[in-house]
């Protein structure tokens, strides 16, 4: 028998760190044989982004790609990321939804939840424990690793004795930034070996190129199980390759016993499919020594990145990622992992673009509050005391989130059938629903499509010619920023480039837009305006058109950067709105008026 086991991440973390998590389930069908032969102890292929990705761009049911990969490769477990009481969303769950949750994980083909808390707060796994080990599959609790004043050899052991007594089949130490150095890595599983007696499995990013030394020093300590992805999808902001490591261990007492040739033919495969996703890659490469600083996880990189892009502020990531330490400390030291890393870092986003604080997303004034657990540290009592207010709490929560939270399932079920006029819906659909209302919402209508198309982009056509006007644009295709050439000539002509592929536009001959039934009316030149600070999408209106408000008050809930953000009012007076709820703004557009 081998040594030391490996989970495989390609097939989630690793693409989710690379390219956005864009990869289609198609994509990984034809690789499924040698995968499912090549001898890993699992493979992820689920959750964390996934679920997200599935419905928001790729127009995949999530609930299809985990049965089609566990039909496809029956003879390997099927492991998933869970974040606990967050499951796959942003906020905290009713205990029975994510009891239905686990119950249909399991039934639909997961074999191994990975259940962790983003503030290492072990009542928020507990349900999730409790609920896989209902469903007769493997519960392996999760350590979330960071740095910190707070964090340390003794802190971590006692949270692993507590998982332990709760249920646990195994730890794995999930060091997300590749923060994880290989000598403190030897120490803190020599303490854990010592402490608990169960296995252990190391998860370290390859993001600060400590990676592979990190491994080998935590085998040597006594670690049972190792993440690894596929040479031709490691490195960078994801993991150490595979082969590397089992060519390593080859001959030794650490044998991983894996099939050399069936990992050749998965790597060889994963490189020709990753050039179709190259318009995702994260400018990441290498190694980078910032995120020792930073403590920025692999799959927060290219998030950040994509934020600043759109705010075209990409010159700002440097600042960004020096104001995501202190807003850390701020925060109370939570660990950046998801949803924290989120919240943490699109709070830095803010606070670089508008001034420290100057906005509050939902999430971090909820984070501040308790709402989702007990932080390692104290936060900012200022911060605190000013989230408490906004979300008219009176005092911080300190018992385990959910207790506050009523069963909910029943009610989701409810509110789904409603909306999409139907008398039943299946629990999946439920459970999706309860993930991303929104978003959800807009997938079921467009499920039957089928999923997006990407294709792998063409080779670029020769420049144009010096004497004619060329310029250069970003522009979103499909809701992805592409590097556009522009280029008009003497027949009036506008030529685009998109990723090589020519498109022309005769501006003469272009019809004009057909007019409205009602022109909007006009902006008020006289009112204030309320102006949308990024891009994204009107949540909701918090009060009626043509009330009266007063300055600084919430008048709509906006989603940008995945976060929620409240709208306020400049002055008092009455509020007029220009933007429709559900409607897609750009940063700066008028939101509404208050005259």
């Amino acid at each position: 028998m081998a040594k030391i086991k490996i989970t495989d991440l390609t097939l989630r973390d690793a693409h989710q760190s690379l390219f956005a998590t864009r990869m289609l389930t198609s994509d990984m069908l034809p690789v499924a044989k040698p995968m499912d032969r090549a001898g890993f102890w699992s493979l992820e292929t689920w959750g964390g982004a996934t679920f997200d990705s599935c419905i928001r761009f790729l127009n995949e049911d999530p609930w299809e790609r985990i049965r089609v990969l566990k039909a496809a490769m029956p003879n390997t477990p099927m492991q998933m990321l869970l974040r606990g009481q967050n499951l796959l969303g942003y906020r905290h769950y009713g205990d029975d939804v994510v009891e239905a949750f686990v119950e249909r994980a399991a039934a639909n083909g997961v074999d191994v939840f990975r259940v962790f808390d983003a503030l290492n707060d072990a009542r928020n796994m507990q349900t999730s424990f409790k609920a896989v080990k209902k469903a007769g599959k493997h519960a392996q609790a999760t350590l979330s690793y960071a740095t910190s004043p707070v964090h340390s050899i003794d802190s971590f052991v006692s949270l692993a004795r507590e998982l332990q007594t709760m249920g646990a089949d195994s730890i794995c130490i999930k060091d997300m930034a590749g923060l994880l150095k290989p000598y403190d890595a030897y120490t803190l599983v020599k303490a854990l070996k010592k402490a608990v007696d169960l296995p252990i499995q190391i998860h370290s990013h390859a993001t600060t190129g400590m990676s592979v030394a990190t491994l080998v020093k935590a085998i040597e300590a006594g670690a049972d199980g190792i993440d690894t992805a596929i040479a031709s999808m490691a490195m960078g902001t994801s993991h150490s390759p595979t082969e590397t490591l089992v060519e390593i261990l080859a001959g030794t007492e650490y044998d991983t016993g894996l099939d050399l040739k069936s990992l050749v033919e998965v790597s060889a495969y994963f490189r020709e499919v990753r050039k179709k996703y190259k318009a995702f890659e994260s400018s990441f490469v290498g190694a980078d020594p910032r995120i020792l600083i930073a403590q920025v996880p692999g799959g927060m990189l290219s998030n950040l990145e994509s934020q600043l892009k759109e705010q075209n502020a990409l010159d700002k990531l440097d600042a960004v990622l020096e104001e995501i330490s202190i807003v850390q400390k701020d925060f109370g030291y939570p660990p950046l992992v998801t949803p924290t890393s989120q919240i943490t870092g699109t709070q830095a986003v803010l606070n670089v673009l508008f001034g420290r604080y100057a906005q509050l997303s939902n999430e971090s004034k909820n984070l501040l509050a308790g709402n989702y657990g007990k932080t390692p540290a104290k936060p900012n009592a200022d911060l605190v005391a000013r989230a408490l207010k906004e979300l008219n709490l009176k005092e911080a929560v300190t018992c385990r989130p959910a207790d506050l939270i009523p069963n909910e399932f029943h009610k989701l079920e409810e509110e789904l059938r409603q909306k999409m006029g139907v008398p039943t819906v299946t629990r999946e659909d439920v459970l999706t629903y309860a993930m991303f209302p929104q978003v959800a919402l807009g997938f079921f209508k467009t499920r039957a499509n089928g999923p997006v198309k990407i294709e792998a982009p063409k080779a670029e056509v020769a420049a144009p010619a010096a004497d004619k006007e060329h310029k250069h644009y970003l522009v979103m295709v499909d809701g992805v920023e592409h590097q556009v050439s522009r280029l008009s000539d003497a027949d009036g002509n506008v030529h685009l480039h998109v990723n090589g592929t020519p498109f022309k536009i005769n501006v003469a001959k272009a019809h004009p837009p057909t007019a409205l039934t009602t022109p909007p009316a006009a902006p008020n030149a006289t009112a204030a305006k309320v102006l949308a600070p990024m891009p994204g999408k009107i949540l909701s209106l918090s009060v009626p058109e043509g009330a009266r408000v007063e300055k600084d008050q919430p008048i709509c809930t906006m989603e940008a950067l995945k976060m929620e953000m409240a709208i306020k009012t400049p002055q008092a007076g009455t509020v007029r709105f220009v933007a429709k709820e559900g409607s897609t703004v750009k940063a700066g557009d008028i939101l509404a008026e208050i005259v």
